[in-house]
């Protein structure tokens, strides 16, 4: 090799390849964050707005937020107003045509599902928190997670037409994975069908939807409303005649109303995880494994003489 050849060869090498740049995905909850970055792969970046640990109805406005909307291609959102009280500050703050609501940079996923919950008639704030276009808690169900999968596989592509085929590879992969994962739920929970259940907050009409079992009554008054002990005493009463072997809430609540009634009833007390802990690493899968795991181990406990 001749020395001119030699010395080309060393500089190439010391300098840095391009690579291409990720798309940047933010999402208002960790459970999108996990689709996403299922989906997406290496062509993308991904990170959630809200914490696991965080009712995502009440998400702190900060400035760091601002700055992580203002770098995004695109944002997810949950839709049906769950983000109603938050996110539009972070929207307008943030000076990103990309990601106003209306943009190809904005995807509203819960256009992507078949809703539950939705009110018949007229809507005040006498009603307490009611979501007019449905409830939004439908990423307990992983049917439609599929679907939300489905729609950010395309929006991914349209935002990055050279990593289709990449995607799609993506969105096969995590719903094959989820598909078959979640006959073992089913079969693991068959007993939850029919079965009659109390809980805190309207948080479980697609949980409830795919797995069968009906929710009597909730110990909100009304959505968001914090219990009174009228109300509570009427609950105890119910699940009682009804006997009522579970209750459950959300992580984010506190619960030392909720582990009164159980007690009172004489059912088991869940707290759900209420969202996939993608900072841990953990996958949407794992997420609902969790919690298919904390289901399976009250209805065995309750079972136990």
């Amino acid at each position: 090799m001749s020395r001119f050849l030699l010395l080309l060869t060393v500089v190439l090498g010391l300098v840095p390849t391009v690579a291409r740049a990720a798309l940047r995905v933010v999402t208002t909850v960790p459970d999108l964050a996990a689709i996403a970055r299922a989906v997406g792969g290496d062509r993308v970046t991904v990170q959630s707005l809200a914490l696991p640990t965080q009712d995502p109805h009440f998400v702190d406005a900060r400035p760091s937020l601002v700055l992580d909307l203002n770098r995004a291609d695109l944002l997810l959102a949950v839709g049906l107003e769950l983000e109603v009280g938050w996110l539009g500050t972070l929207q307008t703050g943030a000076r990103n045509a990309r990601i106003q609501s209306g943009g190809r940079g904005f995807l509203d996923c819960s256009r992507l599902v078949e809703r539950l919950g939705v009110p018949a008639g007229r809507v005040d704030r006498s009603m307490g928190d009611i979501h007019p276009g449905g409830n939004p808690h439908y990423l307990y169900d992983p049917r439609a997670a599929m679907r939300v999968a489905r729609g950010i596989a395309e929006r991914l592509g349209e935002l990055d037409p050279e990593g289709k085929a990449a995607y799609a590879a993506g969105l096969q992969r995590f719903t094959s994975e989820l598909e078959a994962a979640r006959a073992g739920w089913e079969k693991r929970l068959a007993s939850l069908r029919g079965m009659p259940l109390v809980t805190y907050h309207e948080s479980f009409p697609y949980l409830a939807s795919w797995l069968g079992f009906q929710t009597v009554a909730f110990i909100e008054p009304k959505p968001g409303i914090p219990p009174n002990p009228s109300h509570v005493a009427q609950v105890i009463s119910l699940a009682r005649s009804r006997q009522v072997r579970l209750v459950l809430q959300e992580s984010y609540y506190p619960d030392t109303t909720v582990r009164l009634v159980a007690d009172k009833v004489g059912a088991q007390f869940v707290r759900i995880p209420a969202g996939t802990d993608v900072r841990a690493g953990q996958s949407y899968r794992e997420h609902i494994e969790e919690i298919v795991t904390l289901l399976e181990r009250a209805l065995k406990a309750k079972e136990t003489p």
